[in-house]
């Protein structure tokens, strides 16, 4: 790529050579999007016809450059509620920029999402990951498909990978989130082809830069951190960003690693349009006005590269050309709401077919899965559900290439629980990892891998770990119906978790309801070995993120284990498995009470139908129905705290929907509001123990 070409006057005389990029793209983007702004502040956010607007004035010419870098069908990025003039130089169509924050149907959500996050697949140019609201969600997203992109060349051979890059856009406040730092250790240990495009307006709404990183620049901080080429300069001067932005994105097209690229520029309005800036001197927002690049992209394009008439114009169309928008956009109806609760989940249409994303997963690629069979072909032998586990992971990763594994301590260790031993040596560093420890960065990552067309499986050591990658584990499971579709990204979280011998309130916890109110989440949680294998190979050929309990007192308990049923044997999500049949009483659990309810039938001389969920989303809805219906008596049973646990939304299904059938009030048992005790007798007094589930059947059937 040329730094710079020599451009001609109207005259034809040679002028100072200058970046070679189109600067009649560059100009009319930065026109349109003021223009754009002018229009919202000036009658659309009165009218309250726009009701969140953040303005892009003085952060707009610079991404209007940076939008034309990105050409390549491989490149992808990610920014936040503040880059809509990349949006629009990038390729995005005018009228869904507008549709987003005026809420109409159509543009990138179709009403469901805020306005001022965009999103845009991939079709000739470039990718936009689905922007967050939140601050600094970006970052591990866009690692994730630079992790993409380096896969693509060395495992699947992809020429057309080679050279891309994958650029994180954000504000100077939002290098003191967590998702930055954790993006930077990443990108810069992995020499990922990542682009930082760090804004630096001074503030992050309200509050300076110098609260977010001493001394209020991230460059100068970053200086001597190893790994990553630093650029740093003005957003407002039109040759200096130019020069700058192609000097970056040539660094990382050339494979040399990572860069950051801060660019200073003015925020010309409030942090929104409801911020007076009442935190700013009359002479400090002058300051800013006085540093307008448009003003001087203006001085520097006229007369040297474009007449004042030929700017004239430019600016003129850019009017005409929102207000025409504008006509077409509230003409556009509004969204239908019979629709809304759609693409939670992935959907089929009236003949069965998927309906499918057009970014994200191995489905929407056209990917070919082996067949697979819901009729265990089991062997002789028994194994428990850690090695099951292990084996059906070695399965996956031989028959699809796109598979990868990751977590903390998962490569030569094989896990804290070692569950993953032995795959690294099978398949090598690119295919099962370790990474930082980071669980927003595991997470993080994910998303931007299944993005890019990979199946990420991510182990989160145990239960409790789970919590900082909170942000991205919310987004990702949003993400299909926040775009209407646009994107999803399927994945498998694998999580540890439960009692084991001991307890404490960071190893040991279940608190699996959290994951039955996440939303766009599935939830699996075997009690045995054959389904585990069924359940985890399910989740890996889905085209929904999944997230996969492994109970840690079952991964080697005699009473977890079972004969390995076969490499294409799955377990269909939402279906239950009836332990035993009976009609006095209704047993519902899963997951680590399974067991201790069949040893506590058996004690308690009970008829007892005991049903096994396997899943809490779904959850089969209709075998407990069923089952209560015929018994009339029904005890729920699980680990999770009493309060609002999974038991309570059972229970309200029946009260809702088998009220009359009922000759008892559902009973539940449960831990109560507490986290797991470490002592063992702590823990056994608190975790429901055979003799208290015993007690519960034998009383609840003399009701």
């Amino acid at each position: 790529m040329k730094l710079a070409s020599v451009q001609r006057s109207l005259d034809g005389s040679d002028t100072a050579a200058v970046p070679a990029v189109d600067w009649h793209r560059i100009a009319y983007t930065t026109l349109l999007s003021r223009a754009l702004d002018d229009l919202e502040e000036n009658q659309l956010v009165k009218q309250k016809q726009v009701l969140y607007q953040f303005s892009a004035r003085g952060h707009d010419m610079a991404q209007a450059i940076l939008g034309s870098l990105l050409n390549r069908q491989g490149d992808a990025a990610c920014g936040y509620y503040r880059s809509r003039p990349f949006m629009l130089s990038v390729g995005l169509d005018l009228d869904d920029a507008m549709s987003g924050p005026l809420m109409r149907s159509g543009g990138m959500s179709d009403g469901r999402d805020i306005g001022v996050v965009f999103n845009m697949p991939a079709s000739d140019g470039a990718c936009v990951l689905p922007m967050s609201g939140g601050v600094g969600a970006q970052y591990t997203p866009v690692v994730g498909w630079a992790q993409a992109l380096k896969y693509r060349q060395r495992v699947l051979k992809e020429d057309d990978a080679k050279g891309c890059m994958a650029v994180a856009l954000g504000g100077d406040a939002s290098t003191a989130t967590n998702g930055f730092w954790s993006a930077l250790n990443i990108s810069t240990t992995q020499k990922l082809p990542v682009l930082f495009y760090i804004e630096d307006n001074g503030y992050g709404i309200s509050v300076p830069s110098s609260f977010q990183t001493p001394g209020g620049n991230i460059a100068a901080n970053l200086a001597s951190f190893n790994g990553l080429k630093i650029f740093d300069g003005s957003g407002s001067d039109p040759r200096e960003a130019a020069e700058l932005l192609l000097q970056a994105s040539e660094w990382v097209r050339g494979g040399k690693g990572p860069a950051l690229l801060r660019l200073v520029v003015p925020r010309l309005n409030g942090h929104s349009g409801q911020d007076t800036q009442a935190y700013k001197s009359d002479a400090q927002i002058e300051s800013e006005r006085q540093d307008d690049p448009l003003p001087k992209l203006q001085e520097f394009m006229v007369p040297g590269l474009l007449g004042q008439a030929e700017w004239d114009e430019l600016q003129q169309k850019a009017a005409d050309d929102i207000a025409q928008a504008l006509e077409r956009v509230l003409a556009r109806a509004q969204p239908d709401p019979s629709g809304i609760k759609s693409f939670v989940f992935s959907e089929t249409d009236e003949d069965g077919k998927p309906v499918l994303q057009e970014q994200g997963g191995l489905w929407s690629l056209g990917h070919a899965f082996p067949d697979s069979s819901a009729q265990p072909e089991p062997e002789p032998a028994r194994m428990n559900m850690a090695t099951a586990i292990r084996r059906t992971l070695d399965a996956e990763l031989a028959s699809n290439s796109r598979l990868v594994v990751f977590g903390e301590d998962v490569g030569p260790k094989g896990g804290v629980h070692a569950v993953t031993l032995g795959l690294q040596d099978k398949y090598g560093e690119d295919r099962v990892f370790d990474t930082s420890l980071s669980e927003e960065g595991i997470i993080g990552r994910a998303v931007g891998m299944a993005a890019a067309g990979l199946m990420p499986v991510a182990e989160i050591q145990f239960r409790k770990y789970a919590d900082p990658a909170e942000e991205q584990l919310n987004d990702c499971g949003t993400m299909r119906w926040r775009t209407n579709n646009r994107f999803a990204a399927p994945m498998v979280v694998r999580i540890p978790g439960g009692y084991f011998k001991c307890g404490d309130p960071w190893h040991s916890q279940c608190g699996e309801v959290k994951w039955a109110h996440a939303v766009g989440w599935r939830l699996a949680m075997p009690s045995n070995a054959e389904d585990a294998v069924g359940l985890l190979r399910s989740a890996m050929r889905d085209n929904n993120p999944t997230i996969f309990f492994e109970h840690r007192a079952l991964l080697d308990d005699i009473s977890a284990r079972r004969p390995y049923p076969g490499d294409d044997y799955v377990v269909p999500f939402g279906k239950g498995r009836k332990i035993r049949e009976g009609n006095a009483l209704t047993v519902v659990s899963w997951g680590g009470m399974v067991a201790r309810c069949e040893e506590a039938v058996e004690a308690s001389g009970v008829d007892v139908e005991l049903i096994d969920l396997r899943t809490l989303v779904p959850w089969d809805r209709d075998m407990v129905l069923e089952s209560v219906r015929r018994t009339r008596r029904c005890l729920i049973v699980h680990e999770d705290t009493v309060t609002a646990g999974f038991g309570a939304e059972i229970a309200a299904v029946l009260t809702d929907e088998a009220f009359f059938d009922l000759d008892a009030p559902v009973r539940r048992i449960a831990m109560p509001d507490i986290p797991s005790p470490h002592n063992p007798i702590l823990l056994n007094e608190v975790v429901p123990s055979v003799e208290k589930i015993a007690a519960a059947l034998r009383d609840l059937d003399g009701v």
